[in-house]
């Protein structure tokens, strides 16, 4: 049986790119997205092309227990990941001053708490089995931020942090923590194509216990 990757955040990008890139190293994909409907495409490509199977599942990712839901349902259907990649983003564009604050909130909770839900939720099974990636999408402005992607930028700093201590608590037991932290706008055709930026996924996951990195940056 193959093993699976599952994406959470599985949009038009680097989602869509890393499912694609870890179909062809030979795994079954897990979709996770807020209108699953609209994957479909994806999952044929998935299929047709590389011959795994790929599933689509319903979550926001800045709702736990919807969260949690479709994890359990991915996890019955494919098994438990060995890799997750979380590539959730939900933006809005506001200097700190005019920053609603719920909105912040909302934010905060899709693209950082969502993270460690499914980490809380996938460790015990990738324990189990002696190892497993948890991969972040990082971001440029968690060391440069900008005000006016004043959430995002706090976002992406809480992300990398939580990256790190996540690092500090599961890497004793083989689990490989990191973040791929993207310095540019994501644009296929550049040198920041998701298909270009995916391979740097790929390459974390391969790397040996005893020699995981916690941040690999894009440049």
């Amino acid at each position: 049986m193959a093993e699976t990757c599952l994406i959470v955040g599985a949009g038009p990008g680097i989602g869509q790119a890393c499912a694609l890139a870890f179909a062809r190293e030979g795994y079954d994909i897990a979709l996770i997205a807020r209108h699953p409907e609209r994957l479909v495409a994806q999952t044929t490509e998935i299929a047709w092309t590389t011959g795994r199977n790929a599933r689509a599942f319903a979550a926001d990712a800045g709702d736990a227990d919807a969260l949690r839901a479709a994890l359990r349902r991915s996890q019955l259907e494919l098994g438990p990941p060995r890799v997750l990649v979380y590539n959730v983003a939900s933006v809005q564009r506001a200097r700190p001053a005019a920053l609603d604050i719920e909105q912040l909130v909302r934010e905060f909770r899709a693209n950082v708490a969502g993270a460690l839900v499914c980490a809380q939720a996938l460790a015990a099974d990738m324990r189990v089995a002696g190892g497993g990636s948890l991969l972040f999408t990082g971001g440029g402005l968690a060391d440069h931020p900008t005000a006016d992607y004043a959430s995002l930028s706090l976002c992406k700093a809480a992300l990398k942090s939580l990256t790190h201590t996540l690092a500090q608590e599961y890497g004793v037991h083989g689990i490989h923590v990191a973040t791929v932290t993207v310095h540019g706008f994501v644009q296929q055709g550049t040198h920041f194509d998701p298909h270009l930026i995916a391979q740097s996924f790929i390459k974390l996951h391969r790397q040996p216990k005893g020699r995981f990195d916690i941040e690999l940056v894009y440049r």
